[in-house]
């Protein structure tokens, strides 16, 4: 008999040039968004943050290019070869793993409700998507 774990969809994804893949196990649940901040909107990304043991690399970790800037704490990685960003450790939970939806195969972006964040004020947003969570 299957296990529970064993009957969880799989979601792959990766960059566009297929250096960097990746598979996502369990339906795509929790918080969606949309960050207003420079990096996330010249990215175009769609954040979908899930637990680490959901997420497994299947491209070794030293073929990744990485960039960090101001406090360091996000882990911003991309293919080297094609430029694209599939997921990368954030600053509000650099415990999870943070998967753009835009680069995981067969997903319908028109589907999911997509929540706004506002980045451009991170510190304040945060705070307040703290204590929003916190009072549930």
């Amino acid at each position: 008999m299957a296990s529970e774990f064993e009957k969880r969809p799989i979601h792959r994804g990766g960059c566009h040039c297929g250096r960097v893949t990746y598979e996502i196990v369990g339906p795509i649940d929790g918080r969606v968004s949309e960050c207003n901040c420079s990096i996330c909107t010249k990215k175009a990304y769609i954040h979908w943050i899930i637990p680490r043991e959901r997420f497994r690399l299947l491209t070794p970790w030293e073929d990744l290019a990485t960039y960090t800037f101001n406090t360091r704490v996000a882990k911003h990685h991309f293919c080297p070869k094609c430029g694209v960003a599939p997921f990368y450790i954030a600053r509000s939970d650099p415990d999870k793993i943070d998967v753009n939806l835009r680069c995981v195969e067969g997903v319908e972006l028109t589907s999911l409700k997509i929540r706004h964040f506002e980045g451009r004020n991170w510190e304040t947003a945060i705070a307040s998507e703290r204590d929003t969570a916190s009072e549930r």
